[in-house]
């Protein structure tokens, strides 16, 4: 719509209240004329029929003037026009008029929305030191009726100054303004500011403008060593970080109380030991500077013996050691449980094998009262001379 949307259709365009009345007169004129040569139609039906074809005559004249309106029907109790490429000059009031008698009218506005444009963010330029404030300013031109405007940090919407609402000249749209002034942190660095176009004619977050902040801030110190457990004869480093912007390149090494031992060497963020000494013990000092400002951190160094286990090391063994106690522990409990149940039944297999021995007078009544005893077979008794 070449940046402007309807928001209603409507019938034709106005016509101007003296062109109305003249020609309602001069319909009924020719509607007087019509009903005298034509008595027996009936006069409300031709009065009706005179003015709706002088009506589209009308209309006929005014579309040619604009290609944009067009009639799409046209009947006896109905007209309706479209207006295509809708523009700012559509917007107004629109009048539907039907010459009975007496004269019928109908009006209904149309609100041709203006579409803002992208909303542009001015005011950052360079980066801000830690500490600044930073004036940031959102402008959207074209919209009908005013646009709203928001400001967002991330995800998180912040409040700016009200709108500045200012009317384009030769033209019924808005300039739109809202400014927005911040004191910055470091964890502004690298934020998203966001201007964002509130409007009917848009769907939410179409048109909007995002502008990454810079802050310069002095450098945050820290020291890793190469492991958690030096040992003497080893090669070790200790390496400064800075976490600045920018970020530091001037590093300077310092160790309290002493000089740097001899086989120590400053390598920019480094510092190497060839090999580790008992005497290289003390505690370390890095310094950075960005150029916004300097930061430093210390890191005391103690050197261990070589045979020295690391802390982790005694760790995962302690562990390892758990978890073998438990195995040896549960296999012993299914040795003592299995080895009862087998005790058991063998208990009970052996008294049974002796029942009915022990009240027996003699040896020869002892085995035929043991049940497991052949039963149905005869007593025998067999003697020896």
């Amino acid at each position: 719509m070449s940046g402007m949307r309807a928001r209603q259709s409507m019938t034709f365009p106005a016509f101007q209240q003296a062109a109305l009345w003249a020609l309602a007169a001069l319909t009924m004129l020719l509607a007087t004329s019509v009903r005298s040569n034509f008595k027996s139609t009936p006069p409300i039906i031709y009065d009706t029929y005179v003015v709706y074809v002088l009506f589209l005559s009308a209309l006929s004249f005014s579309a040619l003037r604009d290609n944009r309106i067009q009639l799409v029907k046209s009947t006896a109790t109905e007209l309706i026009i479209t207006i295509s490429d809708v523009q700012l000059s559509d917007d107004g009031e629109y009048t539907c008029s039907i010459f009975t008698m007496p004269v019928r009218t109908a009006r209904a506005t149309v609100t041709v929305l203006g579409v803002p444009g992208k909303p542009v963010i001015t005011g950052f330029d360079d980066a801000v030191e830690e500490g600044g404030k930073v004036t940031l300013t959102c402008t959207s031109s074209g919209s009908k009726p005013p646009a709203k405007l928001h400001w967002y940090r991330d995800q998180e919407e912040i409040q700016g100054r009200p709108d500045v609402v200012e009317s384009n000249p030769d033209e019924p749209t808005y300039t739109v303004t809202s400014e927005l002034t911040l004191t910055v942190t470091r964890n502004d660095n690298n934020a998203l500011i966001t201007c964002a176009v509130d409007h009917p004619s848009i769907a939410n977050g179409d048109k909007r403008t995002e502008q990454p902040l810079s802050v310069l801030f002095s450098p945050s110190m820290s020291i890793q060593p190469e492991s958690d457990l030096p040992r003497e004869g080893e090669k070790f480093f200790l390496q400064c970080v800075g976490n600045g912007n920018p970020e530091p390149t001037a590093f300077v090494w310092r160790r309290k109380d002493a000089e740097l031992p001899p086989l120590a060497k400053v390598d920019g963020a480094f510092l190497r030991f060839e090999s580790l000494n008992k005497s290289d013990n003390g505690v370390y000092e890095c310094q950075a500077d960005n150029g916004i400002g300097m930061g430093d951190i210390t890191h005391t160094l103690l050197v261990q013996d070589p045979t020295a286990m690391s802390t982790s090391s005694g760790v995962d063994h302690a562990v390892i050691g758990g978890v073998v106690a438990v195995i040896v522990f549960i296999m012993l409990c299914l040795l003592i449980v299995l080895g009862r149940y087998l005790i058991r039944h063998k208990g009970t297999y052996l008294t049974h094998e002796a029942k009915g021995s022990d009240d027996a007078p003699d040896a020869d009544t002892a085995i035929i009262n043991a049940e497991g005893g052949h039963s149905g077979v005869d007593d025998k008794k067999e003697y020896f001379i």
